[in-house]
C-alpha cells in the first residue's frame, strides 16, 4: 500500500487548524505569551501540511464531518469540510500569500507598539477564509464568511485615531450587512423548503431551483466582492495599513463573493437569467472601475480600482458558466494584486506617505528591487504572454468570443481590458522613470525584510500560471480550433493599448505650447459673447432662480412632514430594519 493513503485527511486537517490556533490560545496566558510559537511559524508548517493536503485529494473520498451541531428528526446541522480542487488549491495559495504580507508586515508595523496583535489579526482573518473555502454546508460557510466581514472591519480601523479609517470600516460593515441578508434569506429558504443545509443536498435539488434564493445568492457575492452597485467600500478600506490592503485584495475578503458563486454553480448553470444577471454585472464593474482608474492619481487606489476590474472580470467569468476558469484567474490574480499593494507599501514609506504619483518618479534608482518586482506584477495584470494572468485572461476572452452571449457584454469586456493595460503602463512610467517630482531623498537601501517577500511573490507571479494551467481542468471542454482573429484579441488589445498609452505618457511629459497673446476681432468678439452668456447662466439662472424655483423651494415645504415621521431621524438601525421589512414583504407580493 501506498504510503501516502496511510495519512488520514481529516486527522491532517484538523492538525492543521490546530496549529494556527496554537499562537491565539498561547497569547491568552502572559507566561506562554512569550514562548517562540510565532504566528509566522504557524503559518508555514500549515502551508507544508497544505501541500500534502493537496497532494493526497485523489486518494481519499471528498466529504468529511467534524462535528454535529443540531440533529432532530427532519435535518441535522452539522460541520462539513469538502477537500476537492477548489478547496485544495485555495489553501496553500492563501497560507503562502499571508505568510508574506506576515513577514512583510514585520518591517512595515516595526514602529507600531501592537504590532502582535496586528499579526493575530490577520491570522484569525486567515482561519476565517479557510473555514470558508473548505466548508461543505451553509452553517460552516457562513461562520467563515461573517469572520472575514467582522475581522475586516477591524483592521480596516487598525488606526483609530483616523476619522476617515473609523467611517471606512463602518462603510465596510454596513455594506457587507446587506450582503448578508441574501445569504441568511438563502439558508432560511434552504431550511423551510429543503431541511438542509448540506451542500450536496442542495445540488441534487438544482433543477427545482426558483429565481428567489439565486437572487440572494447573486447579492451576497455582489456585496462581498464589491460589484457596480456595492463598490465603495472597497476602496474606502484602503484607510487600513498596507498589508491589509494587500491581503483582503488578494486572497480573502473580496474573492469570497466570487468563491461562492463558484461553490454555487450547480443552480446557476440551469437559470440563463441568473448568469446573464452575473454577465452583465460583471461586464459593467469591469469597465466602471478600468475607467475610474485611468483618471486617478493616488496609487493605491488606482490598484484599488484594478482589483475591483479583475472582480468584474472573474463575475463574468461566472456569467459564461465557467467556474473553473474564474477560480483560475482568482489564484493568479491574488499574486500579483498583494505584491503590488506590497511594492505600493514600500514606496509611500520611502516618500514619507506621498501616494500622488504626480509626485513621484524616477524611483527606479533609489528602489530597484521594488521596481523590477512592481513591473513585473503590472505586466502580469496586463496580461503580458507567459506571466501569470495571461493564462486567465485570454482564455476568457477566447471563451467570450467564441460564446453564444449579449455582444454588449463582450463590448465592454474587451475595451476594460484595453484600459488596463493604459492605466497600468501609465502608473508604470509615472513612478518608476521620467524626472523626479518629489523632494530629494538621503541615501536609501532597501531592506531585505521588506524585498524578500516581495521577491518571492514576483517569482511566484511568473511560474503559476503556467502550472496551474496544466493542472486546471475545465468541466467544460474549451474550442479546440479558433480563427486567428481571435486566438490574437488579447495579444493585440495590449500591444495597441501599450502604444496609446505610450503616446499619451510622451504628450503630457513634453512642454505645453505657449499661446498666442495677439487679440484679434474674431477672438475678441468669441470672448466678449462667452463671458457674458457664462455670467447670466450660471449667476441669474444658476444660482437665483432655479435654486429658489428648485430645490430650496422643494425643500422648504417637504422638510417640515419629513421631520415629523418617526422614520427619518439619521439612525442606521432604523433604516435597516425598515429594509429588512421590506425584503420580508416581496415574497407576498408574488
Amino acid at each position: 500500500m501506498n504510503i501516502l493513503q496511510l495519512i488520514d485527511l481529516k486527522t491532517l486537517y484538523l492538525l492543521q487548524l490546530f496549529i494556527l490556533t496554537t499562537p491565539l490560545i498561547l497569547s491568552l496566558s502572559p507566561t506562554l505569551s512569550t514562548w517562540t510559537w510565532s504566528p509566522k511559524k504557524a503559518i508555514t508548517i500549515s502551508l507544508y501540511l497544505s501541500i500534502l493536503l493537496f497532494i493526497l485529494k485523489s486518494y481519499y473520498m471528498n466529504d468529511y464531518t467534524i462535528a454535529t451541531i443540531l440533529k432532530s428528526d427532519t435535518f441535522n446541522i452539522t460541520l462539513n469540510v469538502k477537500f476537492d480542487t477548489y478547496s485544495t488549491t485555495f489553501m496553500p495559495i492563501a497560507l503562502f500569500i499571508t505568510r508574506t504580507i506576515v513577514t512583510y508586515s514585520d518591517w512595515y508595523m516595526s514602529t507600531d507598539k501592537q504590532r502582535t496583535k496586528f499579526t493575530q489579526y490577520l491570522l484569525i482573518f486567515l482561519l476565517a477564509m479557510l473555514t470558508l473555502a473548505t466548508a461543505n454546508n451553509l452553517f460552516l460557510l457562513f461562520i467563515g464568511w461573517e469572520g472575514v466581514g467582522f475581522m475586516s472591519f477591524l483592521l480596516i480601523t487598525w488606526w483609530r485615531a483616523r476619522a476617515k479609517a473609523n467611517e471606512s470600516s463602518m462603510q465596510a460593515i454596513i455594506y457587507n450587512r446587506i450582503g448578508d441578508v441574501g445569504l441568511i434569506m438563502n439558508m432560511c429558504w434552504f431550511l423551510l423548503l429543503l431541511d438542509t443545509l448540506d451542500l450536496p443536498m442542495i445540488y441534487s435539488m438544482s433543477h427545482l431551483m426558483p429565481m428567489m434564493p439565486l437572487l440572494g445568492l447573486i447579492l451576497a457575492a455582489m456585496a462581498k466582492s464589491a460589484q457596480f452597485g456595492m463598490h465603495p467600500w472597497l476602496l474606502a478600506a484602503m484607510e487600513g495599513p498596507t498589508p491589509v490592503s494587500a491581503l483582503l485584495h488578494s486572497s480573502t475578503m473580496v474573492v469570497a463573493g466570487i468563491y461562492l458563486l463558484i461553490r454555487m454553480q450547480p443552480l446557476l448553470k440551469n437559470n440563463h437569467i441568473a448568469l446573464s444577471i452575473c454577465l452583465f454585472l460583471g461586464a459593467i464593474t469591469t469597465l466602471y472601475a478600468a475607467t475610474h482608474a485611468l483618471t486617478k492619481n493616488d496609487m493605491k487606489e488606482i490598484i484599488a480600482y484594478s482589483t475591483l476590474s479583475q472582480l468584474g472580470l472573474m463575475m463574468t467569468t461566472i456569467g459564461l458558466c465557467l467556474p473553473e476558469l474564474a477560480f483560475l484567474h482568482l489564484c493568479l490574480h491574488a499574486f500579483f494584486k498583494s505584491m503590488l499593494f506590497l511594492c505600493a507599501g514600500n514606496v509611500i514609506h520611502t516618500l514619507h506617505g506621498e501616494q500622488d504619483i504626480r509626485k513621484m518618479g524616477t524611483l527606479h534608482k533609489t528602489l530597484p528591487t521594488t521596481s523590477s518586482c512592481f513591473t513585473i506584477g503590472t505586466l502580469a495584470l496586463s496580461g503580458t504572454p507567459f506571466l501569470s494572468a495571461f493564462y486567465s485572461k485570454d482564455t476568457i476572452i477566447e471563451c467570450i468570443m467564441t460564446s453564444h452571449i449579449n455582444t454588449l457584454a463582450l463590448i465592454l469586456v474587451l475595451i476594460s481590458t484595453s484600459f488596463t493595460t493604459i492605466y497600468s503602463i501609465r502608473v508604470l512610467a509615472t513612478v518608476w522613470t521620467g524626472h523626479p517630482m518629489h523632494q530629494p531623498l538621503p541615501h536609501y537601501e532597501e531592506n531585505p525584510k521588506c524585498t524578500k517577500p516581495i521577491t518571492q511573490l514576483a517569482k511566484w507571479s511568473i511560474v503559476t500560471g503556467l502550472f496551474m494551467s496544466l493542472t486546471t481542468y475545465p468541466s467544460q471542454i474549451p474550442p479546440l480550433t479558433l480563427p486567428t482573429s481571435y486566438k490574437l484579441t488579447a495579444l493585440m488589445i495590449m500591444l495597441i493599448s501599450l502604444l496609446i498609452a505610450t503616446n499619451l505618457i510622451n504628450t503630457t511629459h513634453q512642454k505645453p505650447m505657449q499661446a498666442q497673446t495677439t487679440m484679434t476681432t474674431h477672438r475678441i468678439t468669441s470672448t466678449m459673447t462667452l463671458s457674458k452668456a457664462e455670467k447670466e447662466s450660471t449667476r441669474l439662472m444658476d444660482q437665483m432662480w432655479y435654486l429658489n424655483l428648485g430645490p430650496e423651494e422643494i425643500t422648504k415645504y417637504q422638510k417640515p412632514p419629513i421631520m415629523m415621521t418617526t422614520s427619518q431621524k439619521g439612525l442606521i438601525k432604523t433604516y435597516l430594519l425598515s429594509f429588512i421589512y421590506l425584503l420580508a414583504l416581496i415574497p407576498l407580493l408574488f
